[in-house]
Formats: C-alpha cells, sequence, structure tokens
C-alpha cells in the first residue's frame, strides 16, 4: 500500500521561481550594489543548475566575479541569505498562490494517515516558510521538509529522496513524489520513487519521458489521492 506523498516546493507547491525566486535575487543583486540582472529568459537558463548557491556561481563563472577569487564563496553564501530573506518577504504578502489541486491533495493525504514530505533543494528556511504560510499551520504539522543543504548532492542525484525515506522509515517503492522539473524526476526516479510531473511555468519543455503522469497541474489532470495509489499498488 501506498506509504507516503512527497513534493518539490519551487514550482509545485507554487509557482515560484519566475515571480518568486528571479525576483527576489535580482533585489540581492541590487541592495549588494551589483550590477547584474536575471531577466525572465535568462533564469530560465540558470534553472538548468539545481540550488541558488550554485545558480549564482554558474552565473559569475559565466559572466564575471565582481569580486577575487578568495572572497567568492563568502559572497554567495551573503547574496544567498540576503535573497531568502527578500524571498519569504514575499511569501508573508500572501502574493504566491498555491497551484492548484494542492491544498486538496494534501488534505486528502492527512486524512488517510499517510506521511507527507516535502524535498527541495532549496534553503530550508525558504521552504518551511512556504509550508507554514501558504500551507497553513494545520497542514504544515503534518508535513516533514527536508532542504537546503541536509544532503550534499543536488537533485537529479537521489539524495535528498533517499534521507527522506531512510528518516520517515518509508519503502520508496510505496511512495509517491510530485515534481516539476526533470531534475526532479531523475533524482525521485533514482531513488526509487513513483513521479507524478505537474510542468511549471519554466518546465514546459523538459524531457518528462520517465514520468508516470505528466499534467498541467493537480485539478486539470484530475489527480487525486486515488491516482497516487494506483502508481504503487495497482488499485484505488
Amino acid at each position: 500500500m501506498m506509504q507516503a506523498l512527497i513534493f518539490d516546493c519551487d514550482g509545485v507547491l507554487v509557482d515560484t521561481e519566475r515571480d518568486g525566486h528571479r525576483v527576489a535575487f535580482n533585489q540581492a543583486f541590487t541592495g549588494a550594489g551589483l550590477n547584474a540582472d536575471w531577466s525572465v529568459e535568462r533564469y530560465a537558463e540558470l534553472l538548468k543548475t539545481a540550488g541558488g548557491k550554485e545558480r549564482m556561481t554558474r552565473y559569475f563563472d559565466a559572466d564575471g566575479w565582481p569580486v577575487s577569487e578568495d572572497q567568492r564563496t563568502a559572497l554567495i553564501s551573503g547574496l544567498h541569505l540576503l535573497k531568502t530573506d527578500l524571498f519569504m518577504k514575499l511569501i508573508e504578502t500572501g502574493g504566491l498562490p498555491l497551484r492548484p489541486g494542492i491544498a486538496r491533495i494534501i488534505d486528502e493525504a492527512i486524512t488517510a494517515g499517510l506521511k507527507i514530505a516535502v524535498c527541495s533543494t532549496s534553503n530550508e528556511r525558504a521552504v518551511q516558510a512556504v509550508v507554514d504560510v501558504m500551507l497553513g499551520a494545520e497542514r504544515s504539522a503534518h508535513i516533514t521538509v527536508f532542504a537546503g543543504d541536509v544532503v550534499p548532492r543536488k537533485k537529479p542525484d537521489p539524495a535528498i529522496y533517499t534521507l527522506a525515506a531512510t528518516t520517515l522509515g518509508l519503502d520508496p517503492a510505496r511512495c509517491v513524489v510530485i515534481e516539476d522539473s526533470n531534475n526532479g524526476l531523475n533524482a525521485a526516479k533514482a531513488a526509487g520513487m513513483a513521479c507524478i510531473v505537474t510542468v511549471s511555468s519554466y518546465t514546459a519543455d523538459e524531457d518528462f519521458s520517465l514520468a508516470d503522469r505528466v499534467v498541467p497541474d493537480l485539478d486539470t489532470g484530475r489527480i487525486g489521492l486515488a491516482e497516487c495509489r494506483t502508481l504503487v499498488d495497482g488499485s484505488a
């Protein structure tokens, strides 16, 4: 029987990448006095690299670093902390609504007594804020968050999903993951988990051939707990 429902955060719980994280990165650059601005198109390219710190490193490697080599680690860490603060302010304004069907399927999972987790390579503080603020305290109490630097390797490495399974005592074959990116899909499948992809604003052109289902969102795709159960035990 199905044991757990596991979510990525960005692009899955909320469509944060374009109008949340990208905006906060640009605000952080401005706040630090840097001449850097990520357009919608440039950010789409940078998203091929998982993790905000890694994304900034890739950007500066390509466009030039504003500091000496021995200052790079401190710059990236400082920018990421500032960006996280700015992103959380965006969350707290309520300007980033949940994607369709998320609240519904989480309520179904809570009622069914399933384990629920969020596994993300984004900053843990930011992910926890999304869960606490956007989903609310009652749902958040049932959700375990695995995020940020809790594992040494980012998606598409399966480490974060493997950690969730080990920590929560789960059989990976009895877990269903909801992702929105090729990196996340590959991480989930490498961990031995079924995976449903809800395509987000930046991932429409990615390869989802490994997915068990691909839908625009949970409501449009008519995905509920019954449909998830069919992926692990063949019955509704």
